[in-house]
């Protein structure tokens, strides 16, 4: 039997940095490795990207009734960059130790990328075969636009896609402990049936240049400023979706709460009560434009005649037009604006029967698990896989720890995912696209 938290340790060993804007230590080394496991299992892997460096590893298992719609298990090979001056271990070291896996990538994903590979290798050990097909597809450049991942194989291989209807993928099953108002503790486990959508922008805005002792009214710079902080002191409205609504209620309503969502201060009151659960929470009940990044000037006593800036835009699912109506409003006429990242929101059905199997596996295994659906503000993958008309779910499910350790430092320092959590999420995974 293949050992999740070991493999997990191997695969942080393979330093598959993502630095962004086509920049990459390169997935190609991992995913060879990945596909020689899946070979040497009986599997028939193809490996696959738009440069020889970025490489996704895509299998299909074929399963016993192939009329059935098929199901989708993505998990993205990159990680983010790691300051290994501010860690207190090699970021790549794959250190086993105090109950963790340590290392970049342990939490963010490489836990789900060994859970998915160590239940291939052991259905290929007890020759087992699905019910129905499981397409599994571990991508290159989740970490940056997917151009060289995700995007790239919907775009350029939509063959290997054949007959899926679901997918699962990040962010999703992990378990979330919380208070009751009678005082027990209460394990929540979100399931991602939405995400809002990423709306990256530049935006530019032109003026007279001219030498820096002679201010000039038409000012480049003080024009973009001004637009910028039109764009970051806006307040957005209140938008509760159906993902969102559901999320707040159910979540509440474990806890023992009466939740009033007719009101801004009564969601407010809502989210407050669901102690760590509402951090997700607070961030879906609004779009966002959060400007990131500015470009001006090239010496201090010259106006520059062009300043830019980029700004990261999140908007909820049935608000995209809305939200780019607003941000043109805020920009005003004279600053122009292209996408750099355009991914639409995500939602799928709560009620499927997908959701169901995936909380089935949830609660067989944890019979007091409350499964509630959940947005998320930020975005995966599943952007790339939705536009092939798949229901696209976060569901990459941990375990809980019998110590209670939880996964830490996901994008941040000294990265870790409990022990116990990698081989109890295996377990549940495997229950799961088992019983499918």
């Amino acid at each position: 039997m293949v050992d999740a938290a070991e493999l997990c340790a191997q695969l942080i060993r393979f330093d598959t940095t993502n630095h962004g804007e086509g920049h990459s230590n390169g997935e190609r080394l991992l995913a060879e490795f990945i596909s020689s496991l899946l070979s040497d299992a009986g599997y028939a892997p193809v490996i696959l990207g738009p440069e020889p460096e970025r490489a996704s590893v895509v299998v299909r298992i074929e399963g016993h009734d192939r009329a059935l719609p098929g199901l989708l298990v993505h998990a993205h090979l990159d990680v983010v960059p790691a300051e290994p001056e501010q860690w207190s271990f090699d970021p790549f070291s794959g250190l086993v130790g105090d109950g963790y896996i340590h290392g970049r990538g342990a939490c963010d994903m490489k836990d789900m990328v060994a859970m998915t590979l160590a239940t291939l290798l052991a259905w290929a050990e007890a020759g087992v075969k699905p019910r129905r097909d499981i397409v599994v597809a571990f991508v290159a450049d989740e970490e940056d636009t997917g151009e060289r991942g995700a995007l790239w194989l919907v775009a350029e291989h939509l063959d290997l896609f054949a007959g899926v209807e679901a997918a699962i993928g990040e962010s999703g099953g992990s378990p979330i402990l919380l208070d009751s108002v009678l005082g027990d503790t209460v394990r929540v486990y979100p399931i991602a049936t939405a995400e809002r959508g990423t709306l990256h922008i530049r935006v530019r805005a032109e003026g007279v240049s001219g030498h820096g002792s002679r201010p000039m009214p038409d000012n480049a710079v003080m024009n973009l400023i001004q637009a910028l902080q039109r764009v970051g002191e806006h307040r957005w409205p209140l938008v509760l979706t159906p993902t969102v609504r559901a999320y707040l209620e159910q979540t509440t309503a474990a806890l023992g709460h009466s939740a009033d969502l007719t009101t801004e201060v009564g969601v407010d009151a809502a989210i407050d009560a669901m102690g760590e659960a509402g951090t997700v929470a607070r961030v879906t009940i609004r779009c966002s434009a959060t400007p990131t990044v500015l470009r001006a000037g090239y010496k201090v006593n010259v106006i520059p005649g062009i300043a830019e800036a980029d700004i990261d835009i999140r908007c909820l699912p049935g608000t995209e037009n809305d939200t780019m109506a607003t941000i043109d409003r805020l920009l005003g006429e004279n600053i122009e604006r292209t996408f750099l990242s355009h991914q639409s929101p995500v939602e799928s059905p709560m009620d499927s029967p997908w959701f169901s199997a995936m909380e089935a596996a949830l609660v067989r295994h944890d019979p007091r698990a409350v499964v509630v659906p959940m947005c998320m503000g930020g975005g995966t993958d599943a952007k790339a896989f939705s536009r092939l008309g798949i229901q696209c779910y976060g569901f990459s499910p941990m375990g809980l720890d019998p110590d209670g350790r939880m996964h830490q430092g996901v994008h941040g320092v000294d990265e870790r995912v409990p022990v116990e959590s990698v081989i109890r999420g295996q377990l549940i995974l495997q229950d799961f696209l088992s019983s499918l």
